[in-house]
């Protein structure tokens, strides 16, 4: 088994361990300190069997470890391993370069994304489009302006012209995931609704924050080069 298929396993194992409500209810108990199973037990009005059958199950997933008292040593405490419940975020995108936002036009989407991830990131990041308008739509200028974004009005560009090898290729509509299927192949989708369809200062507003928290969740799984 390589190492991405023993990653899933183990945190199909927590997972299935988590599954259960009173095994999730004795997690959220040892989350703020340790206690014995007894403890565990009055606290949360369970049977003492029940508790031993439940913590069996959380000590085989890693959740939980058994320590010996320092006191009473007949007497053992339970401890929340927070590096397992970690290891349920997937593995980080490691060694990331140059991000580059694809949408069709270039014209809204792909230039916020890009704008944003630059921002939150301070790394290098770009945009393109697979028929790329002439200039950045106003309503997109108008959007980047309200969250102090900075836009080039006229910086559109192809993707032939943009993507390197090494990039990080993110499509931001379906038409250009969709069409994207040659040398240059978006990594990631989001299905990002085109804003310009619709052409409101309301559909621009939530194309920006759909965009924005997409940004903010990725950037935390990302390692970008040079920063390990």
């Amino acid at each position: 088994m390589n190492a991405e298929l023993a990653s899933l396993a183990r945190r199909a194992r927590i997972h299935a361990a988590l599954g259960d409500p009173a095994r999730l209810a004795i997690v959220d108990a040892l989350s703020l300190g340790d206690a014995s199973p007894g403890e565990i037990a009055h606290t949360l009005d369970m049977p003492t069997n029940l508790v031993a059958h439940h913590v069996k199950v959380l000590t085989e997933a890693g959740l939980v470890v058994r320590t010996r008292s320092e006191g009473d040593r007949r007497r053992t405490y339970l401890r929340l391993q927070p590096a397992a419940l970690a290891a349920l975020t997937p593995p980080p995108l490691a060694d990331v370069g140059r991000v580059v936002f694809v949408c069709t036009h270039n014209s809204a989407r792909s230039q916020l994304a890009a704008a944003l991830w630059k921002r939150r990131t301070h790394g290098d990041a770009a945009s393109a489009g697979t028929k790329p308008a002439a200039r950045v739509h106003p309503r997109a200028l108008a959007v980047a302006h309200r969250h102090s974004l900075d836009l080039d009005a006229t910086a559109t560009a192809h993707v032939n012209d943009v993507v390197r090898a090494d990039d990080l290729v993110i499509a931001v509509c379906d038409n250009a995931h969709e069409e994207l299927t040659g040398p240059v192949r978006p990594r990631l989708h989001w299905s990002v609704p085109d804003p310009v369809r619709i052409d409101t200062d309301e559909a621009f507003e939530t194309a920006y924050a759909d965009l924005a928290d997409r940004v903010d969740r990725l950037a935390p799984t990302t390692t970008l080069r040079g920063t390990r």
